[in-house]
């Protein structure tokens, strides 16, 4: 199968796909701020960059693509149908990293949230009070997710 768009087109179009500031990060960012919540972005010292960090909760969060980061059963995942092997070893590779991220971080004493594009996309207020919730709980890893009930141990 070929791809609908030329191969220059492509590359400037998946060029152009931020890692950080973006909408579903800047929603869940508008919605802590004015929640009371203060937090740093993006920290390089911690195990996979979270994209924020609320020390005084010791708390972690990330907002992670459905595509990018392999939600599994999600329709936003779907594996692109040229280049398949590359795509899936790249995409499982961010699976392996995130995983080895949260771990990480978990061992270190911070709690750990993971809100998920589909859940900003289905069910945006359910998800962003749960996360409100559970960064107020003592609960140590939530995830959110409009394919399952929030996930929260």
């Amino acid at each position: 199968m070929s791809d609908i768009v030329r191969r220059e087109k492509r590359s400037k179009m998946m060029a152009g796909i931020r890692g950080k500031d973006t909408a579903p990060e800047m929603l869940v960012r508008a919605h802590l701020h004015s929640s009371g919540f203060r937090y740093r972005l993006h920290s390089r010292a911690l195990p996979g960059s979270p994209d924020l960090v609320l020390k005084r909760y010791d708390t972690v969060i990330f907002v992670h693509g459905c595509f990018w980061h392999r939600h599994s059963g999600c329709r936003y995942a779907a594996t692109p149908a040229t280049r398949r092997e590359f795509w899936l070893e790249k995409l499982e590779a961010n699976r392996a990293r995130d995983k080895r991220a949260q771990l990480a971080l978990l061992s270190k004493g911070w709690r750990v949230a993971v809100v998920w594009e589909c859940a900003l996309k289905h069910a945006r207020q359910v998800t962003l009070d749960g996360l409100r919730e559970f960064i107020l709980s003592n609960r140590r890893f939530a995830e959110f997710s409009s394919i399952q009930e929030p996930k929260i141990e």
